[in-house]
């Protein structure tokens, strides 16, 4: 996988962001992808969960291509927990937490289960009468993170990315 960006204002130099990598992750194994900044973690991660595709290469999931796969049933497979929780409110940052909560529903094609999004916010340390029914700005870094990761968790993916 290799993606090439154009840098300089008056002068454009490629740089390879990531370049030929290859990862075999089985059922049940945290692989952690490692290295210096600009080195291509991001990209590989965005290539991964689908949000870029790549230049070269192929990624493969199941043994197939996962440009072949419906959208919709990839994103219950692949989920992603991003660096900065508050970005992925947006553009919801007006809707309450609820919200955030009961999409994964759709992609399951069922209605939302307050006893599913219950346990997955049990499951990861949250008290649900804690953070159900407020905003994203009134909770903190970390519970906003984490009901990310609920949010996942409320999907059962088979890769998650953080």
């Amino acid at each position: 996988m290799t993606n090439v960006f154009e840098t300089g204002f008056l002068k454009s130099k490629p740089i390879t962001a990531a370049d030929h990598v290859s990862l075999n992750v089985n059922e049940g194994e945290i692989v952690s992808l490692v290295g210096e900044s600009g080195s291509g973690k991001t990209t590989t991660a965005r290539i991964i969960l689908r949000l870029l595709k790549p230049t070269s290469g192929k990624v493969y999931l199941n043994g197939k291509d996962i440009w072949e796969i419906l959208k919709e049933e990839y994103w219950r497979m692949v989920q992603g927990v991003f660096q900065d929780p508050y970005s992925s409110f947006n553009p919801t940052p007006f809707y309450k937490v609820d919200r955030l909560l009961r999409m994964p529903f759709k992609l399951l094609k069922t209605k939302p289960d307050y006893r599913i999004i219950n346990e997955a916010l049990e499951s990861i340390g949250l008290d649900p009468d804690s953070v159900l029914g407020k905003y994203p700005h009134e909770l903190s870094g970390g519970q906003r993170q984490r009901i990310l990761i609920a949010r996942c968790l409320i999907l059962k993916p088979i890769v998650t990315i953080s």
